[in-house]
């Protein structure tokens, strides 16, 4: 199915859309210069998509507009402490060619994920591997335009 849609937080702020229109009102366009924004076409089944979106679509026809709310767990899941992970300050130093990364930068790992420096010193940098949404209850705004 095709869909275009608007992600918001618990504080109205919209985190992802479809619509070039609301990318550009809200800043998302300045902050994913790169991002190309047009209907997303979303295979149910293949995991494309957080496990709540993914079941709000079952069943939504052509046409309809729905607004579905999930919850963390069928989203980004919570924030854990298994997920921020020490580096000897000096390892990591060597890894980054010689530089030392500050707290609030980020850093992407061998499988891609990315994780913001939480903090250093002498002897550890401790980088947070948690999704950004982590702990968030997520409201999408969905229209479908299509469904094959």
């Amino acid at each position: 199915m095709t869909i275009e849609y608007t992600g918001r937080l618990d504080d109205e702020t919209v985190f992802d859309t479809s619509r070039q229109s609301v990318a550009e009102e809200t800043g998302l366009v300045e902050a994913q210069p790169d991002r190309e924004y047009a209907p997303l076409t979303v295979d149910i089944g293949d995991e494309q998509v957080i496990e709540g979106l993914e079941e709000g679509l079952i069943g939504l026809e052509a046409g309809q507009t729905e607004t579905l709310t999930i919850p963390p767990e069928k989203a980004y899941g919570e924030p854990s402490e298994d997920n921020i992970q020490e580096f000897e300050t000096d390892a990591l130093r060597e890894m980054l060619g010689g530089q030392t990364p500050e707290e609030g930068s980020y850093l992407e790992a061998e499988n891609g994920s990315q994780g913001e420096v939480v903090h250093v010193d002498e002897e550890v940098v401790r980088v947070d591997f948690n999704p950004g949404l982590a702990g968030e209850t997520l409201t999408f705004e969905v229209d479908i335009i299509d469904v094959n």
